[in-house]
């Protein structure tokens, strides 16, 4: 109870910001690049491997919302085009968040059997055909395409963050830094030019088809350096020690867990129907899809600024309370006043949304050890993500029965007041 009670530790915070401006001058990790016989050489192609893998990062993190936000930015057209219902419209946007759950059950298990490098470098492979086929055929053809397509992204998703810790041990923050802000851009370019695309090329299908691409340049980078750094080896899953406590048990597992799953339920309705209620209110859907990714480009900068400001502080309540609060302010502006500042209302929630590289720092200030990170970040995203994977669903269920978007904001701006109570308790400073 009373390690429980103490502030994190100095080595706690190094988790999460740039751990090379932590290296002291006589470390022995220095050493093997003074010379030796043979070992300078193999320091040397790990680095170049290494820089050849930080770009597959920053690809692969690019990857992991364009399938998402590029649909639901075309996804009335989608739906009229082939004749599906509402239902159908609404169980697709809760894949994304079902398929994370399960994901980070799965995803640990086969990176032990094959190694992370190389259940990321297929499952990118899976994603770049989930992407080419989905647009293929009918209603069943696109639903079990992003059910692949999702499939792989949750892969990736779980993983990478693993990868880059094992990989650069000494430039985590730099390397977190590119990994977040990478995902955010990607998804913005995803929603914002997805529409245009689509007037451009003469249809939805092509212009979903065209993030295949940004998909193909990932799985050749990554497969290209998964072969080059650290002479070809790949990186292991953490395994659990006997000693491991469980953090079933642990009030502030749930906490951080439950904060991720708020923050996450909020994020993939914004991803799935956010451009369906501008264009209730008014917008077209060229508009509509500017400005979900208007709210998706806000998390380019703050994923830069927000992890490194965050650790700086004693705790991080103050922090998950003021992002909900924005959130919530931008709502209610979509909800009493929708056309009267739809470009503010985008900015407000999008600072909201980056409760999301605010959960991944909390998972690491609430643990002490990486294999107590990796447990934690294993809770927080398959318990997380199942949970939050009812929310696209409920939110397209309830404007489907009710006639309108009202009733949905209102259970939204619910969701992230119970987000701030949760953030109060899981930024409190302690660990599990």
């Amino acid at each position: 109870m009373s390690h429980e009670s103490r502030t994190e530790s100095v080595p706690e915070r190094l988790t999460v910001q740039d751990a090379s401006s932590a290296a002291e001058p006589g470390r022995n990790d220095a050493a093997p690049r003074a010379g030796g016989s043979g070992t300078g050489s193999v320091d040397r192609a790990a680095a170049t491997g290494g820089g050849l893998l930080l770009v597959g990062v920053a690809l692969a993190a690019a990857n992991m919302r364009p399938a998402v936000t590029s649909l639901s930015s075309v996804l009335g057209g989608v739906r009229d085009s082939l004749g599906a219902g509402a239902t159908w419209a609404s169980v697709l946007t809760s894949v994304p968040t079902l398929c994370f759950g399960v994901a980070g059950i799965s995803a640990p298990l086969l990176a032990r059997r094959w190694g992370m490098q190389r259940v990321v470098g297929v499952a990118l492979g899976l994603l770049t055909l989930a992407m080419l086929v989905r647009v293929t055929g009918g209603a069943t053809t696109v639903f079990a395409g992003t059910v692949v397509a999702c499939g792989a992204i949750a892969m990736c998703n779980v993983l990478i963050p693993v990868v880059v810790k094992e990989s650069f041990p000494h430039r985590v923050g730099m390397a977190t830094g590119i990994y977040t802000t990478a995902m955010a851009a990607g998804g913005s370019i995803g929603s914002a030019f997805t529409p245009w695309l689509r007037t451009e090329l003469g249809g939805w299908r092509l212009a979903l088809a065209t993030w295949s691409v940004l998909a193909l340049a990932a799985f050749v980078i990554w497969s290209t350096a998964g072969r080059s750094a650290s002479g070809g080896s790949s990186p292991a899953a953490p395994s659990r020690s006997a000693g491991d406590k469980s953090l079933v048990r642990s009030p502030l597992a749930w906490a951080v867990t439950g904060y991720f799953a708020m923050q996450s339920l909020v994020a993939y309705v914004i991803m799935g129907w956010l451009p369906e209620v501008f264009k209730s209110a008014g917008t077209g859907a060229g508009t509509a899809g500017a400005l979900l990714g208007l709210v998706l480009l806000i998390g380019v900068p703050v994923s830069m600024v927000l992890p490194p400001l965050v650790t700086r502080t004693n705790g991080q309540s103050m922090w998950t309370v003021g992002l909900a609060a924005t959130a919530i302010a931008g709502f209610l502006g979509i909800l009493l006043a929708p056309m009267a500042a739809p470009v503010l209302w985008a900015v407000l929630v999008g600072t909201g949304m980056s409760a999301f590289p605010l959960a991944l720092v909390l998972i690491s200030l609430r643990s002490s050890n990486a294999a107590e990170t990796s447990r934690l970040s294993g809770m927080a995203q398959s318990t997380g993500y199942l949970i939050a994977s009812t929310g696209p669903f409920l939110f397209g269920v309830l404007h489907n029965t009710t006639g309108s978007w009202t009733a949905s904001l209102l259970v939204l701006i619910g969701v992230l007041t119970v987000q701030a109570i949760i953030g109060v308790f899981a930024g409190r400073p302690r660990t599990v």
